[in-house]
């Protein structure tokens, strides 16, 4: 462990400031003593994204930093929500892109030494302004997915590539989550590999692995059978996360395993359709949607393995948190990055393609293989960890501030 990693800390003070709808609830001018960093989130709750960002806020230094996170399109936040230590901002856009003037203006109240920002639609904004921010402020930009991935599901994607070719040469950095994210950006983008920084997600895996658990059992709540096998898939209900795949493979999986059933936690606009889906192939009382949940670690202790469908993926915090877990893993090759992290791992059933008859057989595969509660150490996961993940970010910063000559 390096001093990095020793130096955290996480003692829950009050917050700085709260901002609603853009004007602050406290006139308190921040003092300026220390590098003063501002990380941008919609909202708080939701995706891998939003997890990152909230994650960023309560681990990095505050002995280092002055910390702000400004939650774009949230209205009302219960102070139990708050993240530990930071300036909170509520700017309460009903979309990202009519916050522009409220961001802009809390932009130039905290005169910021460094902005990052971690969702591509975020992104495309932040950078669009940058010509207005100060100009010794630096910027970095997380890409939370693969630009292909972005392209396949987008409703314009040559306009969005030239967002992409405008844009993103405005960021000081860019964040990728594997090198394989970063190759394709440079090759897909052409923002110069010395921009690029491969850095990995923060995971809490040792919280993930001491976690106490409620004892209720929230399988047997949605009506799940105590026999099983039981499947867990998490994500947001859309098409690139290939549910629909998954619910097709599960025909195949309960020829040789009746009892089998699948829990997909999430929220989306392909909700409705996944449930007719379900009810088509006869399977409504074998596919549960529980909607979105907090700690879908909740469903760890009875799930006999994970599933990532994903047509395409970066590298979901999802799959990670289940490998904390321990859980056995099938997954579909949605990136490369994501396929070079798994191939080869023992307790990880890797598909030959992304289709539901490939997935169908990798599943097959692992439940003829696992023994009824068998766990896997997935060593590759530490890498993810908190502190590990946070000293890289931190280290990006100071590197990006230097740059800058701040």
């Amino acid at each position: 462990m390096n001093d990095c990693e020793l130096k955290h800390g996480f003692n829950v003070i009050a917050p700085l400031i709260l901002f609603t709808r853009g004007k602050p609830m406290l006139s308190v001018e921040p003092m300026k003593s220390r590098p003063r960093i501002l990380l941008l989130i919609p909202h708080l709750g939701g995706g891998g994204a939003e997890q990152v960002a909230a994650l960023l806020a309560q681990g990095l230094s505050r002995r280092k930093y002055e910390l702000h996170l400004a939650l774009i399109t949230q209205k009302d936040l219960d102070t139990k929500e708050l993240p530990w230590r930071v300036g909170v901002h509520v700017l309460g856009a009903s979309r990202v892109r009519f916050s522009a003037f409220r961001l802009l203006r809390l932009i130039r109240h905290l005169k910021p030494d460094l902005i990052l920002s971690g969702m591509a639609h975020l992104n495309f904004l932040l950078l669009l302004l940058r010509p207005l921010l100060p100009r010794e402020t630096c910027v970095l930009v997380r890409q939370n997915a693969t630009v292909s991935a972005a392209l396949a599901s987008d409703d314009a994607p040559r306009r969005t590539r030239m967002l992409y070719r405008l844009l993103y040469s405005r960021a000081d950095r860019v964040i990728c989550q594997s090198p394989a994210m970063a190759r394709e950006f440079t090759a897909e983008v052409g923002v110069p590999e010395q921009r690029l920084a491969v850095l990995p997600n923060p995971i809490a895996v040792e919280a993930i692995r001491t976690r106490n658990e409620d004892t209720s059992n929230p399988w047997a709540s949605l009506g799940s059978g105590t026999l099983g096998p039981h499947l867990l898939a998490v994500g947001r209900l859309s098409r690139e996360k290939g549910f629909d795949l998954l619910i097709h493979a599960l025909v195949a999986v309960r020829e040789q395993f009746p009892q089998a059933d699948l829990v997909i936690a999430g929220a989306g606009l392909e909700e409705a359709a996944l449930k007719s889906l379900s009810c088509k192939l006869g399977l409504e009382s074998a596919v549960h949607f529980p909607g979105y949940v907090d700690h879908p670690s909740a469903f760890f202790p009875g799930a006999s393995l994970f599933v990532l469908s994903s047509r395409h993926e970066g590298l979901p915090n999802a799959l990670l948190e289940a490998a904390a877990g321990g859980l056995p893993l099938v997954a579909t090759p949605a990136s490369k990055g994501l396929s070079d992290l798994l191939r080869a791992q023992d307790g990880v059933w890797l598909a030959d393609e992304i289709t539901a008859n490939a997935l169908a057989s990798s599943l097959i595969a692992a439940l003829n293989t696992l023994s009824p509660g068998q766990r896997f150490p997935h060593p590759f996961v530490e890498q993810f960890s908190l502190n590990r993940a946070i000293c890289a970010y931190e280290d990006l910063i100071d590197s990006s501030l230097r740059e800058r000559g701040q």
